[in-house]
C-alpha cells in the first residue's frame, strides 16, 4: 500500500447490519458454533450510517496512527447477503468518503453469486482497491459440519475460481485449533487454499467467547483450545509455507476480556505477534547457521537442497 498510494493505508470496520444464512434459517439456526458477533461489534445494536461509522473510525485512525487514507472494511456477519442493488447503495456510501479508496468485503462461499462478484470487479475496474474476504476457516468438510458452517470446500472451490477469473483480489480466513484438526489439518487445508490460487491470508486462533455452543463444549470439557506456544508453532509453520507473495493480513485474533473465555493469551494480541515474530527470525537464523556449517556455496548445492536454501534467503 505504501508503494501504491505513497503513503499509509488503513481498514475502517463498518456494520451494515447484515445478517447470514446459518442464523436466520435458510440454511441454519445459531450460524457457527464459535461465532458470538459481540466479539467484532462490541455494542450489539443498530449501527449508526455507514457515513458516521467512517467518521468515527477515521478521527481515532488519524490519532493512532497518523493514517490519511482508509478501506472500508464491511467485516460483521455476511457482507454480500442482500439484493445486489441493495449492496451498491451500501458499497456507494462508504466510497462516497474523499479518502476512502476502496472495499474489503467480508463474506462466506457459497454467498458471492456471480452478480455481487460482477459489482465488486466494476469497482476495481474504476481504480478503487478490492478485496473479497472469505470465511473457509477449514477445506474439511467433516470439520465444516461439526463447526456447523452450513457450507463445504466445493462451495469456496467455486467462489474463488469465480473471482479470480475476474481479477478480485482475494483473501482467505483460516482458524487454527477448529475441533477434531490437528497441524496436519491446518497445513493441509493452507496447501489447498494456495493450490486453488489466493493473494491474502486471515489466520485466528480459535479462541472461545460467550454466549455460543463452543463455550458450552469447553465448559464440558469436549473442547481444549490450542496453548500458547502450540499456537505460535504452528502459526510459524503455516507463514513459512506460505509463498512470499501471498500477504498475511492478520496472523492472530482477540476478544474482548468482558466475553473471552479460553485460551486466556488470545487478548494479547501483541504479546502474540511479538513471539511469532522472534519465532519466525529464530528459525531463519537457525537456517542460516545449519546452511554455513555445512558448506553451502554454490548454486548446485541449493539445488541438492533447495528447502534449506530457501529458508535461508528467509522464503
Amino acid at each position: 500500500m505504501l508503494r501504491r498510494y505513497g503513503q499509509r493505508v488503513h481498514k475502517i470496520t463498518v456494520s451494515a447490519d447484515f445478517t447470514c444464512p446459518n442464523r436466520d434459517g435458510s440454511k441454519g439456526r445459531g450460524g457457527c458454533t464459535f461465532c458470538n458477533n459481540v466479539s467484532f461489534n462490541p455494542s450489539g445494536r443498530r449501527p449508526p450510517g455507514i457515513g458516521e461509522q467512517i467518521a468515527s473510525g477515521r478521527s481515532v485512525i488519524r490519532k493512532r496512527t497518523g493514517a490519511r487514507k482508509y478501506i472500508a472494511y464491511f467485516q460483521t456477519y455476511t457482507n454480500t447477503y442482500a439484493d445486489v442493488s441493495r449492496l451498491a447503495e451500501l458499497y456507494d456510501q462508504a466510497l462516497a468518503e474523499a479518502d476512502v479508496i476502496g472495499l474489503a468485503v467480508g463474506t462466506r462461499p457459497d454467498c458471492v453469486p456471480d452478480a455481487v462478484l460482477d459489482l465488486l470487479a466494476a469497482y476495481q475496474q474504476r481504480g478503487y482497491e478490492v478485496w473479497l474476504e472469505l470465511g473457509l476457516q477449514s477445506a474439511y468438510d467433516d470439520t465444516l459440519e461439526r463447526i456447523n458452517r452450513g457450507h463445504g470446500f466445493a462451495d469456496y472451490q467455486s467462489a474463488v475460481r469465480r473471482a479470480r477469473a475476474r481479477g478480485l483480489q482475494l483473501c482467505t480466513h483460516l482458524i487454527a485449533g477448529l475441533p477434531g484438526e490437528n497441524a496436519l489439518h491446518c497445513r493441509t487445508t493452507l496447501e489447498r487454499v494456495i493450490e486453488l490460487g489466493v493473494d491474502g491470508l486471515k489466520l485466528h486462533p480459535l479462541h472461545v467467547v460467550k454466549g455460543t455452543q463452543l463455550a458450552n463444549q469447553w465448559r464440558r470439557g469436549e473442547y481444549r483450545p490450542l496453548s500458547f506456544d502450540e499456537y505460535v508453532q504452528l502459526a510459524a509453520d503455516l507463514i513459512e509455507q506460505t509463498p512470499r507473495e501471498v500477504i498475511f493480513h492478520r496472523v492472530t485474533a482477540t476478544a474482548s476480556p468482558a466475553i473471552l473465555l479460553a485460551p486466556a493469551w488470545c487478548s494479547q494480541k501483541w504479546s502474540v505477534l511479538n513471539r511469532i515474530t522472534r519465532e519466525l527470525r529464530d528459525r531463519k537464523a537457525t537456517a542460516a547457521r545449519g546452511v554455513s556449517d555445512s558448506g553451502f556455496s554454490s548454486a548446485q548445492d541449493c539445488n541438492r537442497s533447495p528447502d534449506r536454501c530457501r529458508a535461508l534467503a528467509g522464503a
